[in-house]
């Protein structure tokens, strides 16, 4: 037997888990249908107080609007005609709500006023609806005010020409640079929701590339360690011989100085910055990067700019040597990566076979990585 407690839990737990999609499209009646599960008459027999007050529970209970209780006739040889709940039906959200109660119910009312109050200053559509749902955990953990600012902001940006603006220029009391960088994922969406583009217009803050002008005759104005934006280091007039690509910060900073090299930090997938530079198309480029599905997806990335990019310490002998500093790798990628060469195709699959492992390149012990970076430099 179901009893109204262990209902009204059923109810609750729906809402919680369809509170995204229901806010934004009502379901189809009914949208919650709970089996009460009424005893047999030998049960019933076995407790008779306890079913009495089973039935007399959801006969006196108050159901809100959209609700009810479907009943049975059940004829029992020993125990006669008998009238009991089987089914608890809740036709919409509203009545789930109702029902369920608890912070669910607090969450959906909530939930709803905000998806009116976006509807409302961004136009109602399936883009807003896909957004709402995607960032539903936001709507409803915000307080009233960070709500306020995420609608004011995205209504401003998307009735307004900032061209040339800068996030600090925005508008809107309590927004600063912080404010928009720990919000810019919600109020991306909801701008192209709104507009159907995700460029809000605002000028970027600068990404700063990290280098290592290894050799001292190519010094910048005296200057070997730089981080400069990626713009600025496309006018420089220095023409390495020799760029390594490197994704570990502390290796590039430990290499000693190399006849005419530098050393780019990567920085993971932002290697599209990397190759922009025209100095590095036109240098030789070595790329070294962790050991994994990741680190060979960056490659891949780089070599679709500079084809001629060859790797370090990426194959499948230098994996193996190392087996006893593998590490699990968290969320591989199953990518296709149609530019890498036969080798480290058959690294790939080897640290794939071998359970998705990976070999950090700080792990490789420095005398390693420095021999296999000068094998790489012919």
């Amino acid at each position: 037997m179901i009893d109204i407690d262990t209902a009204r839990r059923s109810a609750r737990d729906r809402l919680a888990a369809r509170l995204g999609d229901w806010a934004t499209q009502e379901p189809e009646a009914p949208a919650l249908s709970v089996p009460l599960k009424p005893p047999s008459e030998r049960a019933a027999l076995a407790d008779q107080g306890l079913t009495e007050a089973w039935v007399r529970s959801w006969r006196s209970l108050v159901l809100p609007a959209g609700a009810r209780v479907d009943w049975e006739t059940r004829s029992w040889r020993r125990i006669g005609r008998q009238d009991v709940p089987v089914r608890l039906r809740l036709d919409d959200a509203g009545a789930v709500a109702a029902f369920g109660g608890g912070v669910p119910r607090q969450e959906w009312r909530l939930l709803v006023a905000r998806v009116a109050r976006l509807r409302d200053a961004l136009g109602a559509s399936p883009e807003l609806d896909a957004v709402i749902r995607r960032h539903r955990a936001g709507l409803v953990g915000w307080d009233d005010m960070r709500f306020a600012q995420v609608v004011a902001v995205s209504s401003w940006l998307a009735s307004t020409s900032v061209r040339g603006l800068r996030p600090r220029q925005i508008p809107v009391r309590g927004v600063d640079t912080k404010w928009f960088a720990a919000h810019r994922a919600v109020v991306t969406d909801l701008h192209a929701a709104a507009t159907g583009s995700r460029d809000l217009g605002l000028v970027e803050a600068d990404r700063l590339m990290r280098l290592r002008i290894l050799d001292p005759a190519l010094a910048i104005g005296g200057l070997r360690d730089l981080a400069v934006p990626a713009v600025q280091l496309t006018a420089a007039s220095m023409r390495p011989r020799l760029v390594f690509v490197i994704e570990n910060l502390e290796t590039v900073l430990a290499l000693p100085d190399w006849p005419g090299a530098v050393a780019v930090h990567g920085s993971g997938y932002a290697v599209d910055a990397v190759a922009g530079l025209p100095w590095v198309t036109e240098s030789r480029v070595v790329y070294w990067g962790d050991l994994d599905s990741h680190g060979f997806a960056i490659l891949h990335r780089l070599r679709t700019h500079v084809p001629h990019a060859v790797t370090a310490l990426m194959d499948e002998d230098t994996l193996l040597a190392h087996r006893d500093l593998w590490v699990a790798e968290p969320t591989p990628t199953r990518a296709e990566l149609p530019t890498l060469t036969a080798l480290e195709r058959r690294a790939l699959t080897r640290l794939r076979a071998e359970g998705d492992v990976r070999l950090e390149q700080e792990r490789i012990p420095w005398s390693t990585a420095l021999a296999g970076l000068k094998d790489a430099d012919h």
